[in-house]
């Protein structure tokens, strides 16, 4: 299917530059490697590509109906976006001080700021030395996730469906990262109802299936299900 076909049916077909960047990422997966040996096929490279070039210029992308149109389930869309990217050596990254801009939430910066130096320091710590290579903490979803809960913290009106497609992730991974950081920074976050020891934090160890490094050295059997819990907050509302 034609690059432009498939940026049509993903409500791209306005955004040139996004599908310009995205053919450019095909022809280089094309030359410096077969994707097809990791498990990727020409439309699933297309689609992943427009996800890249879509959240380089930080435009929507709906990856519900990409997950769709890959035929592919969330978990392995998932796993392939990171390998791909990997192949790529392409780096998503989302800037805290953009978001606080975009928002309208600048007053957050600081505060987000101060909640990713402390959840990295602290979910480090309740992993054993073996296992703390393989984090990325340079994923936007932690970015993203620490942004929307210090906006829940102070009050603030924050889109989370859009947070959540600028990210370029799912809403069970956005989940577990929010739920983890709410765990363990109870004093930064506030969402937990009470706070826990970090030592005590079964998600520890599931959060790394969401890392790409972990990812990585996984061979192609699931030998846990993924667990995520409810969360029907998608906007929150100023109090006076």
């Amino acid at each position: 299917m034609d690059m432009s076909a498939i940026a049509a049916r993903l409500g791209l077909s306005g955004s040139r530059p996004v599908v310009r960047k995205a053919a450019e990422l095909r022809r280089l997966c094309d030359i410096n490697f077969d994707s097809s040996v990791l498990g990727i096929g020409e439309v699933c490279k297309a689609i992943i590509c427009l996800e890249i070039a879509a959240t380089k210029f930080q435009v929507i992308f709906d990856r519900s109906e990409a997950v769709r149109m890959s035929g592919m389930s969330e978990k392995a869309y998932i796993r392939s976006f990171n390998a791909l990217q990997n192949g790529l050596g392409v780096k998503t990254t989302l800037d805290v001080r953009e978001l606080g801009i975009q928002f309208g939430c600048v007053r957050l910066i600081p505060f987000v700021q101060k909640g990713l130096a402390l959840y990295k320091e602290r979910f480090l710590a309740a992993l054993p030395p073996s296992r703390r290579s393989s984090t990325d903490f340079g994923r936007p979803v932690f970015t993203a996730a620490a942004f929307y809960l210090c906006a829940k913290r102070h009050k603030l009106k924050v889109d989370k469906l859009k947070l959540i497609d600028l990210c370029g992730t799912s809403s069970s991974e956005f989940t577990t990262v929010s739920t983890s950081m709410g765990d363990l920074c109870f004093d930064v976050f506030g969402i937990a109802k009470e706070k826990k020891d970090p030592t005590s934090i079964k998600g520890n160890r599931e959060l790394l299936d969401v890392l790409p490094s972990k990812r990585k050295h996984e061979d192609d059997s699931d030998h846990s299900d993924e667990s995520s819990g409810d969360d029907n907050d998608d906007e929150l509302d100023i109090k006076p």
